[in-house]
């Protein structure tokens, strides 16, 4: 039933947004929070060991340079963007020093890989906390305060805004790593992180952010990594792990679901993103999507040490991140989601 919904929501919308990439009057910008999925560069400069700033990564992205984001091509944060009608390619706030105006105005991208919305995944990886987007952000403005100097465009700009957020990923993937300690069951840190987003969320309402598309956890036990620490070579998905990323779903969708009427968050729009259900659907069923792989990752693991030689085959590129093509197929039902929501 639900590869049937998707593949329905996948037709009815190539023709929608095909004309909306050509012309937005809806909105003014997108601005991406959270980890790797949506980070376009912003770990390039931080001491940490994840990056996606060297080959192979950037396989198939304009003149095949690695520009730091996690995958072949384009991440997720691009490709909602293009969706939207917003712009083709979303730049990374700390990856340069200076920020073109016209991408100041419409938009930029604060995720960080690694990231999670627990401060204890971030600090242990080394890479910007939800916290430290929410800083960077608040630079942001000052700095759109000098290109735009009216105050009501600048706030239109913000309140027209989709405010894309991927949190959690990271904190569940390591949940059970022994590098990472955690004093909680699986049922109270879902809650927890469904505490902690909420605030994360109400720091940007807070600074004028209105629309907000907020990402599920992938399905994390079918990753390529957990396949291979969980069943070895016979690649099965760890299912403890995924009724965990569930069950944080569903809190979290059943959380912003709640946020619509709270006084708190007058006038703001949410829309949850199933990353799950729409990944999973390629993963179990890829060749009806044009993949010949759902299971195994086309480069960066023991299993794949030289890269495969066409990443469109793949669902996912390296042990954890989607391929472009994966991103594309997903993201169709997805971006009509969020322009019948946030409008």
């Amino acid at each position: 039933m639900f590869r049937e919904t998707i593949l329905v929501l996948t037709l009815f919308s190539i023709c929608f947004l095909s004309s909306a990439a050509e012309k937005n009057n809806t909105f003014s910008a997108l601005f991406a929070f959270g980890d790797s999925v949506l980070d376009t560069g912003n770990n390039n400069l931080l001491l940490t060991l994840l990056k996606g700033n060297y080959w192979p990564y950037g396989w198939n992205f304009d003149f095949k340079i690695p520009t730091g984001r996690f995958g072949n091509g384009r991440v997720f944060t691009d490709i909602v963007a293009e969706g939207l009608g917003v712009k083709r390619l979303v730049p990374a706030y700390r990856k340069t020093r200076r920020i073109k105006p016209d991408d100041l105005k419409t938009g930029v991208c604060f995720a960080s890989g690694g990231s999670g919305i627990d401060d204890l995944t971030s600090r242990t990886l080394r890479v910007l906390s939800a916290g430290d987007q929410v800083k960077d952000f608040k630079d942001y403005l000052k700095k759109l305060k000098k290109v735009v100097k009216n105050k009501k465009k600048r706030k239109e700009i913000i309140s027209n805004a989709v405010f894309l957020i991927s949190e959690g990923n990271n904190d569940l993937g390591y949940f059970f790593a022994p590098a990472i300690v955690r004093l909680y069951s699986t049922d109270t840190y879902t809650s927890k992180m469904v505490g902690w987003t909420k605030v994360f969320l109400q720091d940007l309402y807070k600074l004028g952010a209105r629309k907000f598309a907020v990402m599920g956890v992938m399905p994390v036990g079918c990753l390529p990594f957990h396949r291979l620490m969980f069943s070895g070579v016979f690649a099965w998905c760890n299912f403890f792990v995924n009724s965990v990323v569930e069950n944080f779903n569903t809190k979290l969708k059943k959380g912003l679901q709640s946020y619509d009427v709270e006084d708190c968050f007058k006038g703001a729009k949410f829309v949850y993103v199933d990353m799950y259900g729409t990944l999973m659907d390629l993963i179990t069923n890829p060749k009806a999507y044009g993949f010949s792989e759902g299971k195994r990752s086309c480069c960066c693991m023991p299993t794949s040490i030289i890269p495969c030689k066409d990443p469109d085959q793949y669902v996912f590129y390296d042990f954890a991140h989607p391929s472009q093509k994966a991103y594309e197929v997903i993201s169709k039902p997805l971006i009509y989601q969020m322009r019948k929501g946030l409008a």
